[in-house]
């Protein structure tokens, strides 16, 4: 179903609502990128995302709020730290990482004794958080391991048939999945790098620390999505150098699709080889997973990404290629 992101027809929504709540599945955009959605209380529903996404059950899912208060119904206990936080960034990109209300089931956290929740930022996402009445557990509507779909044609191409209903707002306008901050111990911790910077976050919180990631980090039991080695990926093998000096040295680029992040210059490239460029980190955090999805669609060999600077506003971009490519000389 069609609907306009600014003023969603009332009765797609209910429409979306009442799949929900009959415990279906329907997958619809946030600001960051579209999430496949069911009722998070509903334990079956819930299980019915997993199958689709063919999603490993030790991977959990971020539970959409409507307010904070819905998002006190899901925890045990809303600390000051997150009032502070969502009174600062909700709605917005930004999941907190809490301990787990007995109402929200196990297979929504893979069995960890947290949850993470956000108040997504959009109209048709609240909208239809409000007409459910219930909390929603949405991962992003993509097979698991995939890139994430940041348009409606990105759903279906990965999951139609799979799953009862798609609202199509269009293009999302963040592209990239929220930061994610673990809020269950002193210091907090950083558990995904998005568009909620740490530095944005460190002057909200003053007084505190702050625990970053290392760089490409993963884990075996993860408390928030995002932590998984391999994860954002095409189908076509894609892999990364990390300056347009290394891109230089390959000489076989038949079948190849570049992607330049950042604002380094690219060596000639062969006149078969596409070349795209991503030169702001605004620019490539929003247009990222498009690009991917547009190189993947050209049938080509391989992908190669010549990585932006490991600087703070690139953080985000570069845990998403860390783990959607590998270095280059694996191809070999």
């Amino acid at each position: 179903m069609t609907v306009d992101p600014e003023q969603p027809d009332p009765s797609a929504l209910a429409e979306a609502a009442r799949v929900l709540r009959g415990g279906g599945l329907v997958a619809s955009a946030t600001e960051t990128v579209y999430g496949l959605g069911a009722v998070a209380t509903d334990e079956r529903a819930v299980a019915q995302i997993f199958a689709a996404k063919g999603r490993p059950a030790s991977n959990p899912v971020i539970v959409h709020v409507a307010d904070i208060g819905q998002a006190r119904s899901c925890v045990v206990a809303w600390p000051e730290v997150a009032e502070e936080l969502a009174r600062r960034f909700w709605p917005g990109p930004l999941t907190l990482v809490l301990n787990r209300a007995g109402r929200i089931p196990d297979i929504v956290s893979a069995g960890q004794p947290t949850v993470a929740v956000r108040a997504p930022a959009g109209n048709v996402a609240r909208g239809l958080i409000e007409r459910t009445g219930e909390p929603i557990a949405a991962p992003s509507a993509n097979r698991s391991n995939r890139l994430s779909p940041t348009r409606c044609a990105h759903v279906l191409a990965d999951l139609e048939g799979q799953i009862d209903l798609v609202l199509d707002s269009g293009p999302t306008a963040v592209g990239l999945e929220s930061t994610v901050l673990d809020l269950t111990g002193e210091p907090l911790r950083l558990l995904r790098p998005g568009p909620i910077s740490s530095r944005e976050l460190e002057s909200a919180l003053p007084g505190r620390g702050l625990v970053l990631p290392a760089a490409g980090e993963s884990v075996e039991r993860p408390t928030s999505p995002g932590r998984m080695a391999v994860h954002y990926a095409p189908r076509t093998p894609s892999f990364r150098v990390d300056s347009s000096e290394e891109l230089a040295r390959i000489s076989d680029r038949q079948g190849m699709a570049v992607i330049a992040i950042g604002a380094g210059s690219v060596p000639l490239a062969p006149p078969l080889t596409p070349v795209f460029r991503l030169e702001t980190p605004d620019e490539a955090s929003r247009h990222l997973y498009e690009t991917l999805h547009h190189c993947d669609a050209l049938g080509l060999r391989s992908i190669l990404v010549v990585m932006p600077p490991d600087r703070p506003e690139w953080h985000a971009v570069r845990d998403r290629l860390l783990r959607a490519t590998r270095p280059v000389a694996s191809s070999e």
